[in-house]
């Protein structure tokens, strides 16, 4: 380390960094593979978002010019802290079901289904005032208790602004987003991830936009740690969740990919996700290893998209399964598993046939 130039706690700090960056993509990714159906981004989307990204970028750092940062953030604060809490609860959820059980338990067996039984459930329904339409929630136990835990948490976010508390919700947020978000296609995720490049490049190398926003936005969007934990006052290196997320939700495509070539084998070679997510940590190493030797502040997709790009094309490409890479996409997917749900059924051919007034999300 001494010949790096690094001391004691600044590799401890950026061990600690890589650490929780690494783990939310690898555990988010293999939820993902549970979930059925939702919405994919389209190309046009994929276009649009760093222009849209931008705006939103360059009106955060407008309105921490004119106004109060005090102000702001606690408006921003409050915002982030609903979504906070509900991501701290699905992410704790799963660690209390093997004690409490669950009655939305989705392992498979017997025995699964007997604890499934045996859970009991509270339903309650009431109707929005800014909707028609009556609301009902349906939760157990496990889904109570995870529910307190997140609160206190976001509690203690809250009146502490504890950097620990900070990083909870940050890798909640980041495991439900790689989880539940989906690029749709590799060509879409290369669209975005391509845009987003020149996006992070411009922000943080051509203006002060970026660096203003991110120390100004006091709210769990960024994951922090001391410098020296055992400094009087505490001086923090941070990551922003954009750098785990965006190429998070791309690797987790790739596990996806690596499980639809298995043809639903439970056990399958993970080669696409293990190749991007090895690649993933090296660009990681690497924004570190030159935002210490610069002492400045880096635009973590500059080395973060090459690596997942150039990773998963050079595979296919000695593989010689570009075609198929190129070619993979989940919005057929979700079309079927969306209109499986909602075909209707005919009873007999004297019986007209049902109808569904849901709309498919």
């Amino acid at each position: 380390m001494a010949e790096l130039g690094l001391t004691k706690e600044q590799a401890m700090t950026y061990g600690a960094i890589l650490t929780m960056a690494i783990t939310p993509i690898y555990i988010g990714s293999h939820l993902s593979l549970k979930q059925k159906g939702g919405e994919t981004m389209s190309s046009s989307d994929a276009w649009k978002f760093p222009f849209i990204g931008s705006g939103v970028l360059f009106g955060l750092y407008m309105l921490f010019k004119l106004f109060s940062k005090e102000y702001i953030n606690m408006l921003l604060t409050g915002y982030f802290l609903c979504f906070g809490i509900l991501a701290v609860t699905a992410t704790i959820k799963p660690l209390l079901v093997p004690f409490f059980g669950s009655a939305s338990d989705e392992h498979q067996g017997k025995d699964a289904q007997q604890r499934q039984n045996k859970v009991k459930t509270t339903k309650l329904s009431f109707k929005p005032f800014w909707s028609n339409e009556p609301f009902n929630l349906e939760f157990d136990f496990s889904d109570l208790l995870a529910f307190i835990g997140a609160t206190l948490i976001g509690i203690w976010y809250v009146t502490t602004k504890h950097w620990i508390s900070n990083n909870i919700l940050g890798i909640s947020f980041s495991i439900q987003g790689i989880a539940l978000l989906s690029l749709g296609s590799y060509r879409i995720g290369a669209i975005l991830l391509g845009g987003l490049f020149f996006y992070d490049i411009f922000w943080v190398f051509f203006t002060d936009v970026m660096v203003t926003v991110a120390k100004s936005f006091d709210a769990p969007i960024k994951l922090l740690f001391p410098k020296d934990l055992f400094a009087e006052t505490l001086q923090f290196s941070m990551l922003g969740l954009g750098d785990i997320v965006i190429p998070g939700v791309f690797i987790a495509l790739l596990l996806r990919f690596d499980a639809k070539r298995s043809a639903g084998k439970r056990s399958f070679s993970k080669t696409y996700f293990l190749t991007c997510y090895i690649f993933y940590i090296v660009g990681l190493i690497t924004t570190v290893a030159v935002m210490h030797i610069f002492q400045a502040a880096q635009p973590a997709l500059l080395y973060l998209v090459p690596a997942c790009l150039g990773s998963s094309f050079s595979l296919a490409l000695v593989r010689g399964e570009i075609t198929q890479l190129l070619a993979y996409s989940e919005e057929n997917e979700n079309k079927e598993s969306n209109n499986s749900s909602t075909t209707p059924t005919v009873a007999n051919s004297d019986t007209p046939p049902a109808t569904d007034n849901k709309k498919a999300k």
